[in-house]
């Protein structure tokens, strides 16, 4: 599993990494990131969760 942000939909609301830290953070740019590839098995469904709950539809699960 693999998670991807669009930088440009991001709108750098800091809602990702709150929800799934293992996975998403904020990057020199202020848009989320995610820093890990793939998803670690234990947070795969707070990737999801977090993707879910993008204001932007800006984090694609793939």
């Amino acid at each position: 599993m693999k998670a991807v942000v669009d930088q440009d939909a991001c709108i750098s609301c800091g809602l990702c990494p709150e929800v799934c830290p293992e996975v998403f953070r904020m990057n020199d740019d202020d848009k989320a990131e995610a820093y890990v590839d793939p998803v670690p098995p234990g947070a795969e469904d707070a990737a999801r969760d977090a993707a879910d709950q993008c204001p932007v539809e800006a984090i694609a699960i793939e």
